[in-house]
């Protein structure tokens, strides 16, 4: 027969979910247009690199302007 299980106090259970808190991500200067962005992400902003172009940001712009 299978044996029960004890019951475990509130401060043990919450001791336990100390460590399941969520951590603030890493945020650095984009070192062109000095917008806060994750550490090692392509900037969203101007599409950089370390200091290399890799996203040509004017594409979106003249999209955006056909629609209009």
């Amino acid at each position: 027969m299978p044996v029960a299980r004890k019951r475990h106090t509130k401060a043990r259970r919450d001791r336990a979910r100390v460590f399941y808190k969520l951590k603030p991500k890493n945020l650095v200067e984009c070192t062109n247009c000095k917008t806060q962005i994750e550490a090692h992400v392509v900037c969203s902003n101007c599409g950089q690199y370390k200091g290399k172009e890799v996203i040509d940001t004017t594409k979106k712009l003249t999209r955006k302007a056909k629609k209009k």
